[in-house]
């Protein structure tokens, strides 16, 4: 499994981007994708996931109204697509894919729960 993320770049606070992580070499029959971050001196933290099909999305706290997580079937991408950024945002943004569906977000958002990672893409926000 090869996990390639992309997207980051340096924007302005309230600005948008959109990130993208495209798995490639997935067997799984049910898999989840998510995203985490890490700021500098920060421990990695739990963003977003989507399941396979895109039937459960679970986010983190600081991120709910304004980021969203999706999942484009034909390209087989997964986007996190991020709005109104604040400067504590910043951070290099990492997806991952575990092999498992997970319907309670509190598995989804372990970090230890998935086994692929990707290199990570960083955002960084100014005020």
């Amino acid at each position: 499994v090869q996990l390639q993320a992309s997207g980051g770049g340096l924007v302005q606070a309230g600005d948008s981007l959109r990130l993208s992580c495209a798995p490639s070499g997935l067997t799984f029959i049910t898999y989840t994708v998510a995203w985490f971050r890490q700021a500098p001196g920060n421990e990695r933290e739990f963003v977003a996931s989507i399941t396979r099909g895109g039937r459960y999305t679970y986010y983190a706290e600081s991120v709910k109204g304004r980021f969203t997580v999706s999942k484009d079937t034909d390209k087989d991408t997964v986007y996190l697509q991020t709005s109104n950024l604040r400067p504590e945002d910043t951070a290099v943004y990492y997806c991952a894919v575990a092999s498992r569906l997970f319907v309670d977000g509190s598995y989804a958002a372990m970090s230890s729960k998935y086994a692929y990672w990707g290199q990570g893409t960083l955002v960084t926000v100014s005020s």
